[in-house]
């Protein structure tokens, strides 16, 4: 044996399941490492290896250190063998790379989205260039089954295969059979006896299908949904006196085939109780009427757990109001089994009082934090005000960049009068793209666009511009909103705008009237709910000369020309949602006031909006505009400062903005009264349960323009009848009308299916 070389062999072997290193190892006498050298290495980096081990050129070799440094590069996840070797006091590591993934692909998959997919994998793991791991793959098949059972894919079978290729990588390919659907074709109740099969089935999402199921897959099993039915069920029960309702167990059988799933739910309904009476314990801060005024449990009538729970819920959010954020407030039922009553006693604990030390903001990846700050009307190192905390949510919220909206209360470990506030929102796109097309015999086929841009670079500035492409009315409107302009929330709004109008063809002219201008506009909040707004553009009217102009423009010519009208607007909003409303009330005033130039004239504008909810799914809609403008300086009101009206907007089923005075020749051109009045009945589109973003809804208009000086007759109006659809689409709010025109005069121009992209009424 050669004494001048000492080679020793430390062989690891490593138990997937305990993840345990066991080594073979000779007795060896220590030694002074002069060297080391790495070899097998093909991808990784040697640098990588020489910082995990735990040795070092100088130390001293020993078997506990060769130990830890098999395990050191056992736990970086890239080898599948380390042996580590001694040569003339060299210190020699030995190693085996795992594969790299050289693609992930998936065969078979209709049901997701391959990107989806792919992300997925790359999130846990399997993706191009990563060391490929045996275990996640594995675990990568059961999760994939499992996402398939949740879509009610009880058939769907997974299959990896690893496919070994050049330079020591492996594709990796998921091969998966799908199947059909599994789809619930009963559900049965047993137990019932006050309310029937039918009812309670009527409170589920889950059924058995109908025509719209491709689109709301109703009649796909889903654990989760059949949870929150059955909660459903249980509320509706709990709502009428059925204090002691429960479901005693629940049945979910699949077909031999996997095809079909039939529930059976099995409910003790109890005894109906009535509420005898509401008593207050505890300590009320003195105050007991103001509380007793939002009881809403009405002795009396039937025990109803959504009474209990608003009453508890308002009165914790009352003692909010004085500062006490962790009130205690239990509702506790009294039951007197003998003559089926209840006595329900509120108990109050007001615990301490707190104030904000801080407020934090979470989820807000693109939103700066002023944004949403500059919203609150509770501020840091004041009272905790339950209130000001609710307006300050809703004020974030009404923003329209959101959603979400959650606001958290925490504790400050070791101050018992301290909290802190988390505000997290979800953040959703804040640009939208409106799309608007019309079809008359006179324009043919036309549309309208506009890009727009809520929250510009998360400064929460308004940036859009809005386009008509219409053959004979083309538009371009350029627009700008700093909703803090100044730190007290004054507003600036700066537009620019272009507009043509030319006669159609079949009337021979080929004038058009153009319009450009500019405005500067201000919007000063008056309270919370209230702002008004004062500005000051310049307007320029031309008539491009041309054949057959309307008399009404040549007896106006002097009114072309440039006018400044100075604009005062008032506008209140407090409706539960800008895009799909189901109760509260708009308002909006705006008035222009031209005092000097060519055109000098008074024009305002009244807009009222009313939603009110019939049921949770049904709701009544109103909305009313209404018009008027005046001439100064002996002048007549300028013709192309008309209000028009007619089409989506107005007055459904006529040709946008056709209805009022025509000139002799033809043309329609508006008036210098306006008035709109609509009503709307909406409903959850059938079939789709309680979505609020795919909606029916049957309507009324009636309206129309009169010319300056012209009285308002209501045997001049124009109405029509008809249905529409409203769906809150990834590019916007869709709505689409058909109309009849149940009044209307000869020469009316109809237009029956209307639709368009961003508009509401």
């Amino acid at each position: 044996m050669n004494h001048s070389l000492k080679r020793f062999c430390v062989r690891a072997v490593v138990a997937a399941a305990s993840c345990a290193t066991s080594l073979a190892l000779w007795a060896i006498e220590p030694f002074t490492v002069r060297d080391i050298r790495v070899e097998g290495l093909q991808r990784v980096e040697a640098g990588t290896v020489f910082a995990s081990l735990p040795i070092r050129v100088g130390d001293l070799y020993t078997d506990d250190k060769a130990s830890e440094s098999i395990r050191a590069l056992f736990a970086l996840g890239l080898f599948n063998d380390v042996r580590i070797e001694a040569d003339s006091n060299v210190l020699v590591v030995v190693v085996q790379e795992r594969p790299v993934i050289g693609s992930v692909e998936f065969v078979g998959t209709r049901e997701f989205d391959r990107e989806a997919l792919i992300n997925a994998m790359r999130d846990v793991g399997l993706a191009e260039g990563r060391p490929f791991d045996r275990a996640l793959a594995d675990r990568a098949e059961q999760e994939l089954v499992r996402q398939y059972l949740s879509r009610s894919y009880y058939g769907a079978q997974v299959v990896s295969t690893v496919t070994p290729v050049d330079r020591n990588r492996v594709n990796l390919v998921f091969t998966v059979t799908e199947g059909d659907v599994a789809k619930i074709a009963d559900i049965r109740f047993t137990g019932n006896k006050a309310f029937s099969e039918s009812t309670l089935r009527g409170l589920m999402d889950q059924d058995t299908g109908g025509w719209l199921s491709w689109y709301t897959k109703s009649n796909r099993y889903s654990r989760a949904r059949l949870n929150a039915d059955l909660e459903n069920v249980r509320s509706y029960y709990l709502q009428r006196g059925y204090i002691d309702f429960r479901i005693e167990s629940t049945q979910v059988a699949i077909s031999p085939d996997r095809q079909s799933i039939s529930i059976t739910v099995n409910v003790h309904e109890g005894d109906r109780f009535a509420v005898s009476a509401v008593r207050l314990e505890g300590d009320y801060l003195g105050r007991d009427d103001e509380f007793k005024a939002l009881v809403q449990i009405k002795p009396g009538e039937p025990y109803n757990e959504e009474q209990v729970t608003n009453t508890t819920q308002a009165f914790a959010e009352h003692f909010g109001n004085y500062g006490y954020a962790f009130a205690r407030v239990d509702a506790v039922p009294q039951i007197n089994r003998d003559n089926n009553t209840v006595e329900v006693v509120l108990r109050a604990e007001p615990q301490r009082r707190v104030y904000v030390r801080r407020i934090n903001i979470a989820g807000n990846t693109r939103t700066r934090d002023e944004v949403i700050r500059r919203e609150f009307r509770q501020f840091e190192a004041a009272w905790y005000d339950g209130e000001r905390i609710r307006l300050s949510r809703d004020r974030v919220d009404r923003l329209g960049y959101f959603t979400e909206v959650n606001i958290e209360t925490q504790d400050v470990p070791g101050a018992p009068d301290q909290v802190d506030l988390l505000i997290t929102v979800a953040e959703k796109p804040t640009g939208s793209l409106q799309l608007g097309a019309g079809y008359s015999s006179a324009e043919k086929l036309s549309f309208s666009f506009g890009l727009r841009q809520d929250n510009f670079m998360g400064t929460g500035h308004y940036v859009g511009i809005d386009l008509n492409t219409s053959k004979y009315n083309r538009t371009l409107v350029l627009s700008t909103t700093d909703p803090y302009f100044t730190q007290s929330g004054v507003s600036r709004t700066i537009d620019a705008y272009f507009r043509t109008d030319k006669p159609y063809d079949h009337m021979g002219g080929n004038y058009s009237l153009e319009t450009y201008g500019g405005a500067l506009r201000f919007g000063v909040p008056f309270s919370e709910t209230d702002t008004v707004y004062f500005g000051l553009g310049v307007e320029r009217n031309r008539l491009k000369p041309g054949t057959a102009i309307p008399a009404a423009y040549v007896y106006q010519e002097d009114l072309f020309g440039y006018s400044y009208p100075f604009t005062i607007g008032w506008s209140r909003d407090s409706r539960d949602s800008a895009l799909a409303p189901n109760e509260g009330r708009y308002q909006r005033f705006n008035s222009d006031w031209s005092f000097a130039g060519d055109a000098k004239y008074l024009k305002a504008s009244y807009q009222y909006q009313q939603y009110l909810p019939i049921t949770s799914k049904y709701t009544l809609a109103f909305n009313g505009e209404l018009g008027w403008g005046k001439g100064l300086g002996g002048n007549p009101f300028p013709v192309f400062k008309n209000f028009y009206s007619g089409g989506l907007g107005s007055v459904r089923g006529f040709e946008q903005g056709t209805l009022g005075p025509r000139d002799f020749t033809g043309p329609s051109l508006g008036g210098a009264r306006k008035v709109n009045l609509n009503v709307e009945f909406i409903t959850p589109f059938p079939g789709a349960g309680n979505d609020r973003t795919l909606r029916v809804f049957a309507f009324v208009d009636a309206g129309n323009v009169f010319g300056d000086g012209e009285k308002v007759r209501f045997s001049e109006f124009r109405a029509s009848t008809g249905l529409g659809l409203s769906w809150i689409s990834p590019v916007g709010p869709l709505r689409i009308a058909y109309a009849h025109p149940f009044k209307k005069k000869a020469g009316d121009r109809i237009e029956e299916i209307q639709f368009q992209i961003g508009t509401s009424f």
